[in-house]
């Protein structure tokens, strides 16, 4: 197993494909062991939260984060855990 990793997915989601089609830009910070994962994940949460089907949805860039450099902080807070407990 490697160590998971904060990647920066930057894109654009077409929202209204059929009435009035607007691409919306989007910026989404997820933890990932690889970039394709990041990109599958981004994906699945976009689709899901927006009702969006995937090819409605661009990634133009997927870059690797230092967790200092990240604004969202539940991702911060997730990379700080050493483990997780069930109850």
């Amino acid at each position: 197993m490697g160590d998971v990793k904060i990647y920066l997915v930057e894109g654009k989601m077409l929202i209204r494909p059929y009435k009035m089609p607007e691409w919306w830009p989007f910026r989404k910070y997820v933890r990932a062991l690889k970039p394709e994962h990041a990109i599958e994940k981004v994906l699945s949460e976009l689709g899901s939260n927006h009702k969006i089907k995937r090819f409605h949805i661009r990634i133009e860039k997927v870059v690797e984060v230092p967790p200092e450099e990240v604004e969202d902080l539940q991702v911060v807070e997730l990379s700080k855990l050493k483990g997780w407990v069930k109850p």
